[in-house]
């Protein structure tokens, strides 16, 4: 390290202890880095920490979202499901932090909000809410996209006298729900996995929603004992395949057109689609399925049908059928016995469109039609999607530009891991980041981290920019390809949700094969123009 870095305090300082703070943090004391992980929540899993609202569960198969670097680790953890729930999840990383000894390393309960970066020393100061104060030559803010819970701007939300929580603030002790009257407002990924995990225990259950989603079901299941010998025995072909996959899932694309098949030959594939586990029904249904509006049309279709054969009330049904986006038009939540739900006399849905909320008062729900009073409201609302985290933690990079300014009309970024104007500054599985798999496409940008520190170290560099002309040539397919992604604007891939939050969209809309090969490029060029 030169003379004018040597008051840092460590190397490397990580923020956030999610799946990918984790690894990053292994990465750096493997290389030899001292290294540091600063945590606002009380214990590890990022938002396996934070989202404990029952329900909660992945809709990654378990065994290919963990670590994957050591076999023995991977032995050393046995998944009970196919898709674990939330308590699990957090164990998992409990254990992986433990077995590869990052405990010490990580401070908890303490939330970053400034980081200023110093020029004649190429140093970041970052201060916690806890008094932390560290100096770092390499701040990697691994925050994650889902970890800014949003509420709707509902007047007197606060004056409620009962219960309410964030599905994303949950709290460490269980919500007792038995016999009480609960209001759910939001049927997103978070909303309809808890609406059917306390509908069996409450006395009524309002539903409030805005928009339906297309949901389907998420086939979990248990792990027997011959599976785990089998995942076991077969670890390093899945590995493979999953460094190799374009989504970082083990399912397979399908070739096959959907008009290549006649109605009869459609309607028995689409059968199996609807019960098959996970994003399964994304990557192995018809090859055209996200690029022929009429293929999507057929499918919509036919799952419009399933959900009128489910729900017993015609115009309940009605309502929970989506009429603003085809499928994976928005992000595609997959449920257990969600729709059936609504055949339960206690349940009802309340739709927002039709009747908007006016305000909350201190016993409940007040919309145009009146007041309904509850025990217990959960606000389901989603997140700051992608920026959200990283526009305020009070990031200052060169001549004092805050992060916030820099994005103001979306992020800048090269890989969705570095900005111009931020030297020395990195931020994997954030904005223009994952389609697909997360700890998948994270672990490609920890990687191209790890490798791009330990190169700037080999050889006595001390500052790390990504160039202007790069970051622009990134920018410009990101605006691109958007166009051709089935996301559309009105989702929170977009910021759609937050009021006054810029249009722009948040994901890498070309994915994992585009991330290789722009990273490949600088790679082959040995960094060119990226150190001084």
């Amino acid at each position: 390290m030169t003379e004018a870095a040597k008051d840092i305090d460590v190397d490397v300082l990580v923020v956030g202890a999610g799946v990918t703070g984790i690894e990053q943090l292994h990465r750096a004391l493997k290389a030899g880095f001292s290294a540091r992980l600063l945590e606002a929540g009380d214990g590890v899993g990022g938002v396996w920490f934070w989202n404990r609202y029952p329900g909660a569960r992945l809709d990654s198969e378990s065994y290919t979202y963990g670590y994957l670097d050591s076999k023995e680790l991977f032995e050393g953890w046995e998944w009970q499901e196919r898709f674990a729930g939330q308590p699990e999840n957090e164990r998992y990383f409990n254990y992986a932090v433990d077995k590869m000894g990052l405990r010490p390393y990580i401070t908890f309960g303490a939330r970053v909000t400034s980081a200023v970066y110093d020029e004649p020393s190429a140093t970041w100061l970052v201060k916690a809410g806890d008094g932390t104060e560290l100096r770092t030559h390499f701040l990697i803010a691994a925050t994650g996209v889902l970890s800014i819970p949003v509420f709707p701007d509902v007047p007197g939300r606060t004056d409620f006298k009962g219960i309410a929580h964030h599905t994303g603030l949950w709290p460490d002790e269980p919500v007792d729900f038995r016999g009480k009257r609960v209001a759910v407002i939001g049927t997103g990924s978070s909303g309809v996995q808890v609406i059917p995990a306390v509908a069996g225990e409450v006395a009524s259950l309002t539903v409030y929603q805005r928009s339906p989603n297309w949901c389907t079901p998420l086939g979990n299941e248990p792990i027997t004992a011959e599976q785990q010998l089998e995942l076991k025995a077969g670890f390093e072909q899945m590995r493979e395949t999953l460094n190799e996959s374009v989504s970082g899932f083990l399912h397979q694309l399908r070739e096959e057109k959907t008009f290549d098949a006649t109605e009869e030959q459609r309607r028995e594939f689409y059968e199996k689609m609807w019960v098959s586990p996970g994003f399964s029904k994304v990557i192995s249904h018809y090859g055209d399925m996200m690029t022929d509006p009429a293929a999507n049309a057929d499918w919509c279709k036919f799952m419009a049908e399933k959900i009128r054969g489910i729900v017993k009330d015609p115009a309940t049904a009605e309502k929970l059928i989506p009429r603003d986006h085809g499928w994976a038009g928005k992000r595609p939540p997959f449920v257990t016995n969600y729709f059936e739900v609504y055949n339960d006399p206690k349940v009802s849905l309340v739709d927002l469109r039709e009747t908007p909320i006016t305000r909350v008062t201190e016993t409940g729900i007040e919309t145009s039609e009146g007041l309904r009073e509850f025990d217990i409201i959960v606000w389901a609302s989603g997140f700051d999607f992608g920026t959200g985290a990283l526009n305020r933690m009070g990031i200052r990079g060169r001549n004092g530009l805050a992060l916030e300014d820099y994005w103001s009309d979306g992020p800048h970024t090269f890989a969705g891991v570095m900005a111009h104007g931020f030297p020395n500054f990195f931020f994997p599985a954030g904005p223009h980041g994952a389609a697909g798999n997360n700890p998948r496409y994270g672990g490609d940008q920890v990687e191209f981290i790890d490798d791009l520190i330990q190169y700037s170290r080999e050889r006595d560099y001390r500052v790390i920019e990504v160039p202007e002309d790069v970051e622009d040539k990134w920018n410009r397919m990101v605006a691109e390809m958007a166009a051709y992604s089935s996301f559309g604007e009105h989702s929170y891939f977009y910021g759609a949700n937050i009021a006054g939050k810029p249009k722009a969209f948040l994901l890498n809309p070309a994915g994992r094969p585009m991330l290789r090969e722009m990273i490949g490029a600088v790679l082959e060029n040995k960094y060119q123009g990226f150190l001084a």
